[in-house]
């Protein structure tokens, strides 16, 4: 099921299931052509509500999933779109490096930490024996310098990645993803904490709390300190906003997608 792009909140969130979600990516990997690729939960939505520049920057992706639970219902109170399920970063991520492992693709990884990158490509080569890895690079945690993101791309291009998972976090991936998308031809996705969980340094929560929306409950148990702000104020608002768009209150107008390139942004 794909059935193009939908107006939340102002941003444009494509109404997919997994399958379309997959096949989109793997025919641009092996077309060996760029995509832009994301997942967004309640926060990344709102990131693009609050930042105009962001919003407009997300709304040129050429594919934005419904990671979450709540984003899904507002695709269907919203616009019909009946979708049974949301497309989650790290499913969606197995399920891309299980169509490259099948199909002999390789994959990049960008972002995280060394050790959590050692973990989490050991613990995919059990999962998935044939699973091609052209190459692991930790994020610097620092701007980007003068030349850098050229450097980034040649790396990626000399390895014979056809695709490159991100995770760098909400909304720094986003932002590398659309200014390296000029540089490299193949399909990118900003997959947020998959790698920590795929690494086995995160756990999901029971999925009685996925199907009910309550993920972000879970994450707050497990980061208080962090994520606090994220979830008690930007959950209420998300959830106002929503209501006013259904109600015809507000417009929710998309900003047109960015075309300006990038010059600073983090690595």
């Amino acid at each position: 099921m794909d059935q193009g792009k939908r107006n939340v909140l102002g941003v444009e969130v494509s109404a997919v299931d997994y399958d379309s979600a997959v096949d989109k990516v793997m025919s641009a990997a092996r077309e060996g052509r760029p995509l832009a690729v994301t997942a967004l939960a309640v926060h990344g939505v709102m990131t693009g509500v609050q930042d105009k520049a962001h919003g407009a920057r997300l709304n040129s992706f050429d594919l934005v999933t419904p990671d979450g639970q709540p984003v899904r219902w507002a695709l269907n109170l919203l616009h019909r779109a009946r979708l049974a399920d949301r497309v989650y970063g790290p499913d969606l991520t197995l399920k891309v490096l299980e169509a490259c492992a099948t199909e002999g693709l390789p994959v990049y990884f960008y972002g995280s930490t060394q050790d959590t990158l050692d973990r989490l490509t050991g613990k995919l080569h059990d999962r998935f024996p044939g699973l091609k890895i052209a190459g692991a690079e930790p994020s610097k945690f620092r701007a980007a310098r003068p030349g850098e993101p050229e450097e980034i791309a040649a790396r990626i291009k000399a390895s014979g990645a056809r695709v490159v998972m991100v995770g760098l976090g909400c909304p720094r991936q986003e932002i590398f993803v659309y200014a390296m998308k000029p540089l490299v031809a193949a399909p990118m996705l900003a997959v947020g904490a998959a790698f920590d969980y795929h690494a086995g340094a995160l756990k999901n929560p029971p999925p009685w709390m996925q199907r009910n929306g309550l993920e972000w409950l879970w994450r707050l148990g497990l980061e208080p300190k962090r994520l606090w702000r994220r979830y008690i104020l930007l959950n209420p608002n998300y959830l106002a906003r929503l209501g006013a768009q259904k109600a015809r209150l507000w417009r929710a107008a998309p900003p047109p997608p960015a075309t300006e390139p990038l010059t600073t942004f983090a690595v």
